[in-house]
């Protein structure tokens, strides 16, 4: 943060909003899991515990995994009245390939630039700046920050934090949004499809097999698993579900006959999917595919469940409301890709996602948000924040 005004860190650490996302952006926090010599959570770790200190935040930084670290700050009556949790993702994505400085944290057109300003520094800050405010009173109930490492991988971060029992009546997941509040979100299996052929020179299809032959087979017949998708009945806010062939892998030669093909595919899915059934039909159009005179089989890989919360929750209806009051026309919508949100509502805690910026921008090579939603985004958190506490006072 060297190229960091002082008085723009005076205004982060007052708990202005954009002066919070310009410090966070210029702080570099790249997954070292994605990119070759990422720097990780613990710098970012750091600035974010002392900004919570420094409003009266009991703050605990935790190392997840080595130089991974969370970041949780509880403010508020421990007990008697309802607790909130604001969250957060410090990991990004990488910075190869970028077409603007990824920490330069430059505001520019009424934007903000760099790696993390959309997805999701941005939200960070909102829900920063929103703490910060709130603080400053007397809360009716209880408000924990949390803040999580390898969302971008794994949801180490995540699954840590729900795995030392935190527990709330609600929380608001700050991932961008267009602050239109998000209740669903999908989930996802990946599906590792792996054929056996034989090898042999290419001259040799009396002995040979390819089995890059019968994968492309498969993929083909799956085209009736997608019509079949298709015409199921569709979610109000996700659609329908879906897949793709993620990678394929094989063959070692043009002039050899590919003794193995391994496809991974991701099979996109809604709230309520039985991940059983899902596997299932991958697994009868592999029955039902004509030998080729090879083996196949599925393996079930990475599994990320969809949830939602109910529309007509006190939840939603809240952050609608406050925006209505705000004088914002507000909007329900879904979230397609997943969300950390699903760790929360799995264990009984309903979640939501909220914030600022576009999915659209995340990860992009000129990564950028409107630096006016960031502030916007803080003021609704701060009023709902305290609406819903006072709720059960």
């Amino acid at each position: 943060m060297d190229h960091m005004p002082p008085d723009a860190l005076r205004d982060a650490e007052a708990g202005d909003a954009l002066a919070l996302a310009r410090a966070l952006v210029a702080t570099p926090s790249v997954n070292p899991v994605l990119e070759a010599g990422g720097d990780g959570e613990d710098s970012i770790a750091r600035l974010t515990e002392a900004w919570l200190q420094s409003w009266g935040f009991d703050v605990e930084r935790t190392e997840v995994a080595p130089g991974r670290f969370n970041v949780v700050g509880s403010i508020g009556a421990a007990g008697g009245g309802r607790t909130l949790i604001l969250n957060g993702h410090l990991d990004t994505v990488g910075v190869q390939g970028m077409t603007v400085p990824p920490f330069d944290a430059e505001v520019r057109d009424g934007r903000l630039w760099g790696r993390g300003a959309c997805d999701m520094k941005g939200g960070v800050a909102s829900l920063l700046s929103a703490s910060a405010a709130l603080a400053r009173g007397d809360l009716p109930g209880r408000l924990i920050v949390a803040l999580t490492c390898d969302e971008e991988h794994a949801s180490l971060g995540m699954a840590a934090l729900v795995d030392s029992g935190v527990r709330a009546d609600a929380a608001v997941v700050c991932e961008p949004t267009r602050l239109a509040v998000m209740p669903a979100h999908k989930g996802f299996v990946w599906i590792e499809a792996e054929f056996r052929g034989r090898a042999a020179h290419g001259s040799r299809p009396d002995e040979g097999v390819d089995a890059i032959e019968h994968a492309a087979r498969y993929l083909v017949a799956l085209n009736g698993l997608r019509e079949t998708i298709s015409a199921r009945e569709p979610h109000p806010l996700l659609g329908h579900g879906s897949f793709h062939a993620g990678t394929i892998e094989g063959g070692s030669a043009p002039s050899v006959y590919p003794d193995r093909c391994k496809l991974v595919i991701e099979r996109r899915t809604l709230p309520g999917e039985s991940m059983d059934d899902v596997v299932k039909e991958f697994e009868t159009a592999l029955a039902d595919l004509p030998g080729h005179g090879g083996e196949a089989r599925l393996t079930r890989g990475l599994t990320r469940p969809g949830t939602e919360v109910d529309i007509e929750s006190e939840l939603v209806r809240g952050l609608l409301g406050v925006q209505e009051a705000l004088g914002r026309t507000p909007a329900v919508e879904g979230m397609t890709a997943w969300v950390d949100a699903a760790f929360l509502n799995e264990t009984g805690v309903p979640a939501v996602c909220f914030g600022p910026g576009s999915i659209a921008e995340a990860h992009s090579a000129d990564e950028w948000i409107e630096a006016s939603e960031i502030e916007i985004a803080a003021r609704v958190l701060e009023a709902f924040a305290l609406e819903f506490l006072k709720a059960a006072s």
